[in-house]
C-alpha cells in the first residue's frame, strides 16, 4: 500500500509472485474508508460507500473492474438498492438529506425532519420508513411522490429498523434496549420484545442499559437482534424469550448480522471479530480477525463468498468453501482451493525491512524514529531496505563474508548428511564418549533381563556441554587422571567379568549350585585381593613415573636458567630524590602496608618515638626526625676533624713536657 503504481506494474512483471495473486476485482478499495456495501438482487453488482470524499463506486462482477463513481455532498449513513441492478437507489445522509439516483445519475433529493439512522423500503406499499432521533417513524411514500403521517412510538430514539420479507412485518430497534413490531397495512403496534433484559445472564458484566444496534429477519418466523454491549438474541416470533442468547466477550456493538442457510450458520459480526456460529446449538464454527476495524458485512447469495467493509481503503473479499461455492462470476477460485496447500508463509516486503527499536540502536539509527524514513509498525518499525544494507555495512563491514562462510560450512554439512552414517562422535571428549556407548551395548544384555529404560549420559541435556566446550576436555596427562586411570581400568575390566559371568549363568541355569550363605567363595576372594594388588602396583608405577618427569623439568629449567643471560637495566631517577639500594625501597613498601599502630610500636623500638603520660591523664609523643645521608656524612667528617685537633693537642703538649723536663736537667 506504500508504492506507488508505477512501482506496482514494474513489479508485476518482475515478480513471479505477485502476478499469480488473485485480484478478483480490479481497484477494490476506497479512498480512505469504507463504510457500507451491497450486492445488487442479480448478483452482478456491488456497491460501497465510503469517503473521503463522500462517494458511491458500482463494481461490475462480469468485467470484473469498476463500472461507474459519484460523488455525493455528504456523508452516507446507510443506503438501498431498489431494483434488480443499480438503476434505482436511495441514500441516507448525514445531513438528513434523502437522496434517490437513477442509472443516470442524479435524480433527486430530499429532507425529513430529523436526523436519520436507518431505513427499510416496503415492497407492497411502495413506502420508505426512516427511524432516527426521533420517537417517530418516518413515512415517504415513492408511487405518491410525498409524506404520510408517520407511526408514534414509545421510543425516544431508534437506531435500527429492518421489514420481515416474507410477511412484511416491520421491527424497530430502540435506544432502550427493546424492538417494537408494527404491521404495515393498519399502521398498529403488534409486539413488543425487552431484548435488554434478556441478554443480561449470569456470566455477561453490563455497565449500562444496552440499545438495539442490529436487526435482521430470517425466514417468516426467525429474528436475530444485536445489542451495543455486544449480545447477539435469536428469537423466535412466537415467544417472547430469546432461543439462544450469543456473547462476542469484547464488549463492542454489534454491527451485521447475516443468515447463512445451507449450514443454519449465523455471522454476526462486530467492529473487531466475525463470528460464525450455529443458529440451534450456539457452537463456533469459525471466526475471522481483519487487520483493521470492520464497518460491514456482505454475504454474498447462495455462496462462500464474504466481503467486508473497514476502517481502511482495501475493501477484503474471503472465500470460504465450505460455506458454499463460488460465485459463478468467479468459479475459478473453485479449482484454485482444491490445489492450494494448507501452508501458512510469513509476509515478505521486498521494499521494506521490518527493524526493532534495537536493531535500530545496534545500526545507529536511533535517531531517525519520528521522521519520515521509518514507519511505525507493531512492536517495530518498516525501513527502506536499501537504507537498511548501507546502515548494516557500514556497522559490520564484514557481514557478507560471515554470511557467505556461513552458507558455504551449511552445504558441506549437507552434503557430508548424505554420506553412509557411523557412529557419530562428539568433537569434545572422544575416548570418554566411545567407552560410554561400548558401555552401553555391554549392558543391553542386564537392561532386558530387567526391562528397564535407563538414561544415556551422550543424549542427557545436563551433560551436553561436556561433549561440545573444549574447556571440558580431559586432560590425559595430567596427575589426577593418571593416579586415577588404574582404577577406572580395573573397573571396566571387572564390569567386563561380571557380564560373562551372567552369560555363563543364563546358559547354565540348571547346573548352577548355590553356596552356602555367610560364605563367599574363593575365587571371589582371589579375585578381589589381585586386583587389589595390581591397583596397587600400577599407582606407584604412575608415581615413580612422574617423579621422574618432575626431575627432567627441574633440569630443564636449570638448564635454561644458566643459559640465559642477564643483560644490565638502566632506570632514571627523579630530580630531588637519592638512591640508597632496592631493598629500601621494598622495606619502605612493607612498612606502608603496616597499620599505624604497628609502625609506632617499630619506631619505640628504633628509638624514634617515646610516648609517656601526663599528669592531666594525657598522652605525649616526642619524635626524633631521622637524618639524611648528607647530615650522618657531614657529622662523621666533624666527629673526625674533632678527633684529629684533640690528638694534635695531647701530641703538642707532650712536645712542651718534655722540653720543660731537658731544662731543668741542664
Amino acid at each position: 500500500q506504500w508504492l506507488s503504481d508505477r512501482k506496482k506494474r514494474a513489479l508485476q512483471k518482475k515478480d513471479v509472485d505477485i502476478r499469480r495473486r488473485i485480484e478478483l476485482i480490479q481497484d477494490f478499495e476506497m479512498p480512505t474508508v469504507c463504510t457500507k456495501i451491497k450486492v445488487s438482487r442479480d448478483g452482478q453488482y456491488i456497491m460501497a460507500v465510503g469517503t473521503y470524499k463522500p462517494r458511491i463506486r458500482c463494481f461490475d462482477t462480469y468485467q470484473l473492474s469498476q463500472k461507474f463513481e459519484r460523488c455525493l455532498d455528504s456523508e452516507v449513513v446507510t443506503f438501498e438498492i431498489l431494483s434488480d441492478d443499480y438503476s434505482k437507489i436511495v441514500f441516507l445522509q448525514c445531513g438528513r438529506f434523502v437522496e434517490f439516483h437513477s442509472q443516470h445519475g442524479h435524480y433527486y433529493r430530499t429532507r425529513i425532519p430529523k436526523f436519520g439512522r436507518d431505513f427499510s423500503y416496503h415492497y407492497p406499499s411502495c413506502d420508505l420508513f426512516f427511524v432516527g432521533a426521533s420517537s417517530e417513524v418516518y413515512r415517504l411514500n415513492l408511487e405518491q411522490g410525498r409524506f404520510l403521517n408517520s407511526l408514534q412510538t414509545d421510543a425516544s430514539e431508534s437506531n435500527v429498523c429492518d421489514i420481515n420479507p416474507v410477511h412484511f412485518l416491520f421491527a424497530m430497534g430502540t435506544a432502550e434496549g427493546k424492538v417494537e413490531c408494527w404491521d404495515p397495512r393498519t399502521r398498529n403496534r403488534v409486539g413488543l420484545l425487552d431484548c435488554a433484559l434478556s441478554s443480561v445472564t449470569a456470566d455477561t458484566e453490563i455497565d449500562g442499559l444496552p440499545s438495539i444496534s442490529a436487526l435482521k429477519f430470517d425466514g417468516a418466523l426467525n429474528m436475530a437482534v444485536g445489542t451495543s454491549t455486544g449480545q447477539v438474541l435469536l428469537y423466535d416470533l412466537r415467544s417472547s424469550n430469546p432461543l439462544i442468547v450469543k456473547d462476542h466477550h469484547y464488549g463492542l456493538p454489534i454491527k451485521s448480522i447475516q443468515f447463512q442457510r445451507q449450514l443454519d450458520l449465523i455471522i454476526s459480526a462486530d467492529s473487531r471479530i466475525i463470528k460464525m456460529w450455529n443458529k440451534d446449538t450456539g457452537k463456533i464454527f469459525t471466526s475471522m480477525e481483519p487487520e483493521y476495524d470492520i464497518n460491514d458485512v456482505c454475504l454474498y447469495p447462495d455462496s462462500g463468498m464474504l466481503m467486508t467493509a473497514n476502517e481502511a481503503p482495501k475493501m477484503n473479499i474471503y472465500y470460504i468453501p465450505v460455506l458454499g461455492p463460488a460465485p459463478k462470476w468467479c468459479s475459478f477460485l473453485d479449482n484454485l482451493t482444491e490445489e492450494l496447500e494448507e501452508n501458512p508463509e510469513s509476509t515478505v516486503y521486498d521494499d521494506y525491512k521490518f527493524v526493532t527499536r534495537k536493531d535500530l540502536e545496534n545500526l545507529g539509527l536511533a535517531h531517525l524514529i519520528g521522521s519520515s524514513l521509518l514507519r511505525a509498525y507493531m512492536h517495530g518499525f518498516f525501513m527502506d531496505i536499501r537504507l537498511y544494507h548501507k546502515a548494516k555495512m557500514m556497522a559490520n563491514p564484514f557481514a557478507y563474508e560471515e554470511y557467505r562462510r556461513e552458507k558455504i560450512r551449511q552445504k558441506i554439512e549437507e552434503t557430508r548428511a548424505q554420506r553412509v552414517q557411523l557412529k557419530k562422535l562428539p568433537k569434545v571428549n572422544k575416548e570418554l564418549a566411545l567407552k560410554l556407548i561400548e558401555e552401553e551395548e555391554e549392558q543391553q544384555v542386564i537392561r532386558k533381563r530387567k526391562q528397564k529404560n535407563l538414561p544415556s549420559l551422550l543424549k542427557d541435556d545436563r551433560f551436553k556441554v561436556m561433549f561440545e566446550n573444549p574447556d571440558f576436555q580431559v586432560d590425559e596427562q595430567s596427575e589426577e587422571f593418571r593416579l586415577l586411570n588404574p582404577l577406572v581400568s580395573k573397573i571396566s575390566e571387572k564390569r567386563k567379568r561380571k557380564l560373562k559371568i551372567l552369560e555363563e549363568l543364563e546358559a547354565q541355569e540348571q547346573e548352577e549350585e548355590e553356596e552356602p550363605e555367610g560364605k563367599a567363595s574363593d575365587a571371589e576372594s582371589s579375585e578381589s585381593s589381585d586386583d587389589e594388588k595390581g591397583w596397587v602396583e600400577e599407582v606407584r608405577k604412575q608415581r615413580k613415573l612422574l617423579r621422574q618427569e618432575e626431575k627432567v623439568k627441574r633440569q630443564e629449567r636449570f638448564k635454561e636458567d644458566q643459559q640465559t643471560l642477564l643483560k644490565p637495566q638502566f632506570f632514571e631517577i627523579k630530580e630531588g630524590e637519592e638512591f640508597r639500594s632496592f631493598k629500601d625501597s621494598a622495606k619502605k613498601q612493607k612498612l606502608m602496608k603496616k597499620t599505624l599502630g604497628d609502625r609506632l610500636k617499630l619506631e619505640e623500638k628504633l628509638g624514634t618515638l617515646n610516648v609517656s603520660d601526663t599528669t592531666v591523664g594525657s598522652k605525649q609523643a616526642t619524635f626524633k626526625l631521622k637524618k639524611s645521608e648528607q647530615q650522618k656524612k657531614q657529622q662523621e667528617a666533624e666527629k673526625q676533624h674533632r678527633q684529629e685537633r684533640k690528638t694534635l693537642r695531647r701530641s703538642a703538649s707532650h712536645l712542651k713536657s718534655k722540653r720543660g723536663r731537658g731544662r731543668l736537667f741542664h
